[in-house]
Protein backbone atom coordinates (compact mmCIF):
# COMPACT_ATOMS: atom_id res chain seq x y z
CA UNK A 1 0.00 0.00 0.00
CA UNK A 2 0.85 3.53 -0.67
CA UNK A 3 -0.60 6.39 1.30
CA UNK A 4 -0.76 9.69 1.68
CA UNK A 5 -2.70 11.47 4.39
CA UNK A 6 -3.51 15.45 4.77
CA UNK A 7 -4.62 14.91 8.77
CA UNK A 8 -2.38 15.00 11.23
CA UNK A 9 -3.78 12.64 13.12
CA UNK A 10 -4.28 10.16 11.03
CA UNK A 11 -0.41 10.53 10.02
CA UNK A 12 0.32 9.65 13.09
CA UNK A 13 -2.15 6.59 13.61
CA UNK A 14 -0.96 4.99 10.36
CA UNK A 15 2.66 5.91 10.86
CA UNK A 16 2.81 4.00 14.43
CA UNK A 17 0.28 1.28 13.10
CA UNK A 18 2.25 0.36 9.84
CA UNK A 19 5.50 2.07 9.53
CA UNK A 20 6.51 2.56 5.78
CA UNK A 21 2.87 2.83 4.54
CA UNK A 22 2.80 6.62 4.02
CA UNK A 23 4.40 8.42 0.74
CA UNK A 24 3.27 11.64 1.77
CA UNK A 25 2.60 13.84 4.46
CA UNK A 26 1.43 17.15 5.11
CA UNK A 27 3.89 20.06 6.94
CA UNK A 28 2.12 19.71 9.87
CA UNK A 29 2.28 16.18 10.39
CA UNK A 30 4.44 16.61 13.37
CA UNK A 31 4.37 13.06 15.16
CA UNK A 32 5.81 10.46 15.36
CA UNK A 33 8.76 11.86 15.24
CA UNK A 34 11.57 11.30 12.16
CA UNK A 35 8.80 10.51 9.50
CA UNK A 36 10.29 10.28 5.99
CA UNK A 37 7.27 10.77 3.93
CA UNK A 38 7.43 13.56 0.88
CA UNK A 39 5.75 16.80 2.70
CA UNK A 40 3.23 17.48 -0.17
CA UNK A 41 1.95 21.24 1.70
CA UNK A 42 -0.47 22.32 4.10
CA UNK A 43 -3.94 20.67 5.37
CA UNK A 44 -5.98 23.34 3.82
CA UNK A 45 -3.67 23.69 0.65
CA UNK A 46 -2.32 20.80 -0.24
CA UNK A 47 -0.17 20.56 -3.86
CA UNK A 48 -3.13 18.44 -5.29
CA UNK A 49 -0.50 17.24 -7.76
CA UNK A 50 2.43 16.41 -6.19
CA UNK A 51 -0.06 14.37 -4.26
CA UNK A 52 -0.89 12.68 -7.12
CA UNK A 53 2.74 12.09 -8.98
CA UNK A 54 3.40 10.28 -5.29
CA UNK A 55 0.70 7.51 -6.90
CA UNK A 56 -1.20 6.65 -3.62
CA UNK A 57 -3.43 3.58 -3.41
CA UNK A 58 -5.35 5.40 -1.11
CA UNK A 59 -5.43 9.40 -0.15
CA UNK A 60 -6.80 10.20 4.03
CA UNK A 61 -8.51 12.95 4.66
CA UNK A 62 -11.26 14.89 6.95
CA UNK A 63 -14.37 17.02 6.65
CA UNK A 64 -13.13 19.37 8.29
CA UNK A 65 -9.47 20.16 8.19
CA UNK A 66 -9.38 19.77 4.04
CA UNK A 67 -11.33 21.46 1.73
CA UNK A 68 -13.68 20.44 -0.56
CA UNK A 69 -11.77 22.18 -3.90
CA UNK A 70 -8.56 19.84 -3.13
CA UNK A 71 -10.54 16.62 -2.63
CA UNK A 72 -12.37 17.07 -6.08
CA UNK A 73 -8.84 17.97 -7.42
CA UNK A 74 -7.39 15.19 -6.16
CA UNK A 75 -10.77 12.43 -7.20
CA UNK A 76 -10.31 14.18 -10.62
CA UNK A 77 -6.97 12.60 -10.77
CA UNK A 78 -8.84 9.15 -10.35
CA UNK A 79 -7.63 9.18 -6.59
CA UNK A 80 -9.36 7.01 -3.90
CA UNK A 81 -10.13 9.33 -1.52
CA UNK A 82 -10.99 7.85 2.07
CA UNK A 83 -13.09 11.29 3.74
CA UNK A 84 -13.36 10.74 7.35
CA UNK A 85 -15.64 12.87 10.03
CA UNK A 86 -14.50 13.02 13.60
CA UNK A 87 -16.94 15.01 16.16
CA UNK A 88 -17.45 12.83 18.81
CA UNK A 89 -14.52 10.04 20.88
CA UNK A 90 -16.81 6.89 19.53
CA UNK A 91 -16.75 8.69 16.11
CA UNK A 92 -13.15 8.97 16.39
CA UNK A 93 -12.72 5.06 17.64
CA UNK A 94 -14.97 4.04 14.35
CA UNK A 95 -13.18 6.21 11.41
CA UNK A 96 -9.64 5.23 12.82
CA UNK A 97 -10.43 1.27 12.40
CA UNK A 98 -11.85 1.89 9.10
CA UNK A 99 -8.93 3.91 7.99
CA UNK A 100 -6.18 1.10 9.47
CA UNK A 101 -8.38 -1.08 7.57
CA UNK A 102 -8.44 0.46 4.39
CA UNK A 103 -4.35 1.06 4.40
CA UNK A 104 -4.39 -2.79 5.32
CA UNK A 105 -3.21 -2.81 8.62
CA UNK A 106 -4.27 -4.84 11.73
CA UNK A 107 -5.88 -3.60 14.75
CA UNK A 108 -3.37 -1.92 16.56
CA UNK A 109 -2.39 -2.31 20.48
CA UNK A 110 -2.98 1.41 21.06
CA UNK A 111 -6.30 1.48 19.76
CA UNK A 112 -7.28 -0.51 22.26
CA UNK A 113 -5.18 0.92 24.88
CA UNK A 114 -6.81 4.12 24.29
CA UNK A 115 -10.67 2.42 24.37
CA UNK A 116 -9.65 1.10 28.13
CA UNK A 117 -8.24 4.56 29.11
CA UNK A 118 -11.16 6.47 28.40
CA UNK A 119 -13.84 4.06 29.36
CA UNK A 120 -12.00 3.80 32.92
CA UNK A 121 -12.69 7.38 33.46
CA UNK A 122 -14.16 8.05 36.61
CA UNK A 123 -17.61 9.60 36.84
CA UNK A 124 -17.22 13.08 35.95
CA UNK A 125 -17.92 15.70 38.74
CA UNK A 126 -20.38 18.12 38.73
CA UNK A 127 -20.33 19.90 35.01
CA UNK A 128 -18.40 23.32 34.89
CA UNK A 129 -19.14 26.09 32.93
CA UNK A 130 -16.34 26.59 30.72
CA UNK A 131 -15.23 28.48 27.24
CA UNK A 132 -13.10 27.14 25.28
CA UNK A 133 -11.18 29.79 22.85
CA UNK A 134 -8.58 28.06 19.98
CA UNK A 135 -7.78 31.85 18.51
CA UNK A 136 -7.53 35.12 18.98
CA UNK A 137 -7.16 38.39 17.03
CA UNK A 138 -9.93 37.63 16.23
CA UNK A 139 -11.34 35.88 19.31
CA UNK A 140 -12.53 32.21 18.10
CA UNK A 141 -14.13 29.42 20.79
CA UNK A 142 -15.41 25.70 20.48
CA UNK A 143 -19.12 25.81 19.60
CA UNK A 144 -21.22 22.76 18.52
CA UNK A 145 -20.70 19.18 17.66
CA UNK A 146 -16.49 18.91 17.83
CA UNK A 147 -14.34 16.17 19.22
CA UNK A 148 -12.52 18.43 21.59
CA UNK A 149 -15.90 19.26 22.84
CA UNK A 150 -17.42 15.71 23.56
CA UNK A 151 -13.71 15.03 25.42
CA UNK A 152 -14.57 18.09 27.86
CA UNK A 153 -18.01 16.84 28.58
CA UNK A 154 -16.49 13.37 29.29
CA UNK A 155 -14.53 15.06 31.60
CA UNK A 156 -17.21 17.47 33.39
CA UNK A 157 -16.79 20.56 31.43
CA UNK A 158 -19.57 22.01 30.27
CA UNK A 159 -19.01 24.32 26.77
CA UNK A 160 -21.12 26.97 27.15
CA UNK A 161 -21.12 27.58 22.96
CA UNK A 162 -22.25 24.15 22.49
CA UNK A 163 -25.11 24.98 21.41
CA UNK A 164 -23.95 27.73 19.35
CA UNK A 165 -24.89 27.55 15.52
CA UNK A 166 -21.49 27.97 14.67
CA UNK A 167 -18.96 24.97 15.44
CA UNK A 168 -16.17 27.44 15.69
CA UNK A 169 -18.05 31.01 16.15
CA UNK A 170 -15.82 34.17 16.97
CA UNK A 171 -16.93 36.01 19.90
CA UNK A 172 -16.00 39.40 21.17
CA UNK A 173 -13.72 39.36 24.23
CA UNK A 174 -16.10 41.37 26.46
CA UNK A 175 -18.94 38.73 25.68
CA UNK A 176 -16.87 36.08 26.40
CA UNK A 177 -16.31 37.86 29.82
CA UNK A 178 -19.66 38.06 30.29
CA UNK A 179 -20.99 34.39 29.41
CA UNK A 180 -21.35 33.03 32.80
CA UNK A 181 -18.37 30.77 32.56
CA UNK A 182 -16.70 29.50 35.63
CA UNK A 183 -13.26 27.79 33.95
CA UNK A 184 -11.42 28.76 30.65
CA UNK A 185 -9.55 26.02 29.08
CA UNK A 186 -6.91 27.14 26.45
CA UNK A 187 -5.06 24.97 24.54
CA UNK A 188 -1.37 24.98 22.65
CA UNK A 189 -3.01 24.41 19.30
CA UNK A 190 -4.41 25.93 16.83
CA UNK A 191 -2.87 28.93 18.54
CA UNK A 192 -0.19 28.50 21.20
CA UNK A 193 -1.67 29.90 24.25
CA UNK A 194 0.21 29.75 27.57
CA UNK A 195 0.58 31.26 30.83
CA UNK A 196 1.44 34.39 29.36
CA UNK A 197 -0.35 34.45 26.74
CA UNK A 198 -4.17 33.72 26.87
CA UNK A 199 -5.39 33.78 30.65
CA UNK A 200 -4.66 37.80 31.33
CA UNK A 201 -7.45 37.93 28.77
CA UNK A 202 -9.81 36.49 31.33
CA UNK A 203 -9.44 38.11 34.64
CA UNK A 204 -10.66 36.70 37.76
CA UNK A 205 -11.42 33.53 35.80
CA UNK A 206 -9.23 30.17 36.82
CA UNK A 207 -7.71 29.01 33.28
CA UNK A 208 -6.50 25.60 32.25
CA UNK A 209 -3.79 25.09 30.03
CA UNK A 210 -4.24 21.79 28.14
CA UNK A 211 -1.79 19.87 25.14
CA UNK A 212 -3.77 20.71 22.19
CA UNK A 213 -2.79 17.35 20.72
CA UNK A 214 -4.14 15.65 23.85
CA UNK A 215 -7.66 18.08 23.11
CA UNK A 216 -7.92 17.74 19.45
CA UNK A 217 -5.79 14.61 17.73
CA UNK A 218 -7.42 11.18 17.68
CA UNK A 219 -4.68 8.75 17.15
CA UNK A 220 -2.31 6.73 19.21
CA UNK A 221 -2.70 10.54 21.76
CA UNK A 222 -5.98 9.11 23.08
CA UNK A 223 -4.17 6.75 25.20
CA UNK A 224 -2.80 9.30 27.43
CA UNK A 225 -4.99 11.99 26.52
CA UNK A 226 -7.80 10.98 29.35
CA UNK A 227 -5.47 11.04 32.27
CA UNK A 228 -3.56 14.30 30.90
CA UNK A 229 -6.26 15.92 30.51
CA UNK A 230 -8.51 15.17 33.68
CA UNK A 231 -4.84 16.26 35.68
CA UNK A 232 -4.91 19.50 33.55
CA UNK A 233 -8.70 20.28 34.18
CA UNK A 234 -8.35 20.11 37.85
Amino acid sequence: MRVVSLVPSLTEAVAVTAPGLLVGVTDWCTHPAGLTAARVGGTKNPDTAAVAALRPDVVLVNEEENREPDLAALRAAGLNVLVTEVRTLDQAFAELERVLTACGAARPRWLEESRAAWEALPPAPAPRRAIVPVWRRPWMVLGRDTFAGDLLARLGVHNVYAGHHDRYPRVPLAELNASGAELVVLPDEPYRFTATDGPEAFPGLPAALVDGRHLTWYGPSLAEAAGALRAALR
